[in-house]
């Protein structure tokens, strides 16, 4: 969405506007994308088929005799029919520092790999996965708390940005060919990613917890059940076996892990709202 209203701010002439179909939302309600709610407000056309690789949907995109298409964040493998279809070719906004972390959970695994510097890849697109040549690169620090909705919010801000710039420069800049040999992969996450146990260490459990916000979420067991973190982190403690509760530290509760303790900050137990931890305590929990 940030592309999406800097390339209007910026003066480009946006033919049309490619996004999901609606999908049933909050209570099931069906409920458009975000791009779609901003293209609307920008008054732009918009086009939402089901799949992009449908003779229908190639054929829509050819009839706008477009001269670049830009690619953020879509949700779906882009055929060769459509990226050679405009004579500037298709441009990616690809939230990492390309070659590294190549895939559709580029965010997730820059902290998950607990990385420093990460940033806003714009590319040329090609037939194979975040594989074609870089045309620009914006780099930013990963905080050391942050999460991946705050991190996201930064590259997709980032990522605007660099977008519009590199657009302005497109005459002058010579794509460069990535480094193939030093290629990551960051595949789109599984609900079983986050079923963790304590025997982890608490670095780790605190890498996952954020970068798993919000999906597919951290489960780690608790007394007989499966407790969801929203928010922690690791502390020097005392040492105990793996799951030990700890004690009460700092508005939390401490639990051993298998190298350090996390300082458990808010959970939510199945079927209940979130929760300080230290609920789980005075409760009985």
């Amino acid at each position: 969405m940030p592309s999406l209203e800097a390339l209007q701010a910026a003066g480009h002439e946006i033919a049309l506007v490619v996004t999901q179909p609606d999908r049933p939302g909050h209570r099931l309600k069906v409920t458009p994308s975000p791009v779609k709610v901003a293209a609307q407000r920008l008054r732009l056309e918009v086009f939402q088929p089901e799949r992009i690789r449908e003779p229908a949907a190639v054929e829509r995109l050819a009839a706008m005799g477009s001269e670049l298409i830009v690619v953020v964040a879509y949700g779906q493998i882009i055929p060769s029919s459509i990226l050679e279809m405009p004579p500037r070719g298709v441009v990616n906004v690809h939230a990492s520092l390309l070659p590294r972390h190549r895939g559709a959970a580029p965010i997730a695994y820059t902290i998950l790999a607990g990385d420093r510097v990460t940033g806003v890849t714009i590319m040329q697109m090609d037939e194979q996965l975040d594989h074609g040549p870089v045309l620009a690169v914006c780099e930013t620090e990963v905080g050391p708390r942050e999460d991946a909705p705050s991190l996201t919010r930064r590259l997709a801000a980032l990522g605007a940005d660099c977008l519009v710039d590199t657009l302005g420069r497109l005459d002058e800049i010579v794509p460069r060919e990535q480094d193939h040999a030093a290629a990551t992969l960051a595949p789109r996450l599984k609900k079983e990613a986050g079923e963790l146990g304590w025997s982890l260490p608490a670095e780790e459990i605190d890498r996952r917890v954020r970068a798993f916000k919000p999906w597919p979420g951290v489960m780690l067991p608790w007394r007989g059940e499966r407790l969801k973190v929203l928010a922690g982190r690791p502390v020097p403690g005392p040492a105990g076996e793996p799951g030990d509760y700890l004690g009460v530290q700092e508005g939390g509760i401490l639990v051993a892990t298998g190298s350090g303790a996390y300082l458990l900050e808010e959970v939510q137990l199945p079927g209940k709202r979130p929760m300080p931890a230290r609920i789980l305590v005075a409760a009985g929990a």
